[in-house]
């Protein structure tokens, strides 16, 4: 089985790589990234339609595990039409690209395209997207839906694990606010997620893989997966706190929204399915 995972530098794909290379010894996994090119990653710049469709045509690929994007909300508003071209745009051409080639599509999605007014959420809810982070993905599972129905589409809640940085996490980047002793600091203690550790995704989306394309299994539609215990973002730095053996008595629990924060915070109460 050959096996191309976009985006395969960052926390979530790192681990998808890995566990696909560990799984078995005859698969052909390539990673791609656009620049943190390392090891034996392929550099690739998935918005270069022309050179995506060259690559595909070359590796004639069984799988695609598109888990790469601008998934930072901020980040997103401020390059809109960078966060839409590969948000959506790219996913677009993979999907075309999947009924061309005859490969298997898994499209890597987010809680952030509901709004977290009515939880929990199984796979049949209407998303309704706040932010424009949610909104591009949910664009994605769109067109995916529309081009090639198929296709499987995961998504998934907040994230943590082995970083190369806290900052590729919004879980992980609060360990820093835990360390950093020397000032008050207000934490959420509103919105409740279920943060989940990308070893267990990637775990789910090889067992997914295998299932529909060496066990021919019929698999397609909307997956939701998730961890099962749940934490505010003031719950989870309690945590860290007592993993760093540190004190959080200059955390202070953010217990209302402030009007600064309105129709911002992703409350979501995620539930596996």
């Amino acid at each position: 089985m050959k096996v191309i995972i976009t985006g395969a530098s960052g926390l979530l794909g790192r681990a998808v790589y890995k566990t696909f290379k560990e799984t078995n010894s005859n698969y052909e996994v390539i990673g791609l990234a656009k620049t943190r090119v390392k090891n034996d990653l392929k550099q690739l710049d998935l918005t270069d339609k022309a050179a995506v469709e060259s690559f595909i045509e070359e590796i004639k690929p069984d799988v695609i595990i598109h888990s790469a994007a601008e998934r930072k909300p901020d980040v997103v508003e401020k390059n809109q039409e960078l966060a839409y071209e590969l948000n959506v745009n790219t996913t677009e051409h993979l999907a075309k690209l999947s009924l061309k080639y005859k490969f298997s599509l898994t499209y890597i999605s987010t809680d952030y395209v509901f709004d977290g007014k009515n939880p929990p959420y199984e796979v049949d809810d209407t998303p309704n997207p706040i932010n424009l982070y949610g909104n591009t993905k949910y664009q994605g599972e769109l067109a995916i839906q529309k081009i090639n129905p198929d296709s499987i589409i995961l998504r998934i809640p907040l994230l943590y694990g082995e970083a190369e940085s806290p900052a590729e996490s919004a879980a992980n980047i609060l360990i820093d606010s835990v360390k950093d002793s020397s000032k008050k600091t207000e934490i959420n203690n509103i919105s409740k997620r279920y943060p989940t550790n990308v070893e267990d995704v990637a775990r789910v989306i090889k067992d997914l893989t295998v299932k529909s394309v060496e066990q021919n299994v019929p698999i397609k539609g909307i997956f939701h997966f998730t961890a099962n215990e749940m934490f505010t973002k003031y719950e989870i730095c309690k945590t860290f706190a007592k993993i760093l053996n540190c004190s959080s008595d200059h955390l202070i629990p953010l217990d209302s929204q402030p009007p600064s924060a309105a129709g911002k915070l992703s409350i979501i109460y995620y539930l596996s399915k």
